[in-house]
């Protein structure tokens, strides 16, 4: 990716994000939730990481954020108001972010993979190849599509990565599925409005009058 539209689309999503944070209207919120995702799948795209880039925007900016703005309308969140911090918490979150700050260019400096460039490390598809048809032999369950595509010197990320979740994070992703499902009925319910109960009192009195 060239150097001006990284910068671009980094500017974009970092900018969004603390728009996230500082909007007082969840409804804006979750919109400038939307504008930072998609900056995020431009920069996937960009190293070149094309199922991911739209996976970030057909499932997070796309079926995600309609689940986030129909709870947020379900239970009828209202604008928050402003509120008044005091020196002391004001000092303390400032301290906390310079920490984290610190703590993730520190993680960044020593993370030696992150500084090679994606051209400097090719994809060994020989070795990959290789384990496949000792897993294929072992009785595990693999792609032909993907093997065939790997022989031809092709990455199908999209088979692969479908492979890898199906056969080696299957239960977990299926607790994830039934996680949200459990989530979102939670979500409903507390939403629900309970109805006003009849007055029997008054509906008596009102028939006494009448009689």
């Amino acid at each position: 990716m060239p150097l001006p539209l990284f910068i671009l689309f980094s500017a974009l999503t970092l900018g969004f994000a603390v728009a996230v944070i500082a909007n007082r209207n969840p409804v804006t919120a979750a919109l400038c939730l939307v504008v930072s995702f998609v900056g995020l799948a431009a920069l996937f795209i960009g190293l070149s990481a094309f199922f991911i880039g739209i996976v970030q925007i057909l499932v997070y900016a796309g079926a995600v954020m309609v689940l986030f703005l129909f709870i947020i309308m379900l239970m009828d969140i209202e604008e928050e108001e402003r509120k008044h911090f005091d020196r002391l918490r004001t000092a303390g979150g400032i301290a906390v972010g310079i920490g984290v700050a610190f703590l993730i260019g520190g993680v960044l400096w020593d993370f030696d993979y992150g500084k090679a460039s994606l051209d400097d490390v090719p994809v060994q598809f020989e070795a990959a190849i290789t384990l496949r048809e000792a897993d294929a032999d072992s009785g595990i369950v693999r792609s032909a599509n993907a093997t065939a595509a790997l022989r031809e010197g092709r990455l199908k990320d999209v088979a692969l990565v479908g492979e890898k979740l199906f056969n080696d994070y299957n239960l977990h992703l299926q607790m994830i599925a039934v996680l949200i499902l459990i989530a979102t009925i939670g979500v409903v319910t507390l939403g629900k409005k309970d109805s006003p109960a009849p007055d029997s009192g008054s509906s008596g009195g009102d028939k006494a009058s009448e009689s």
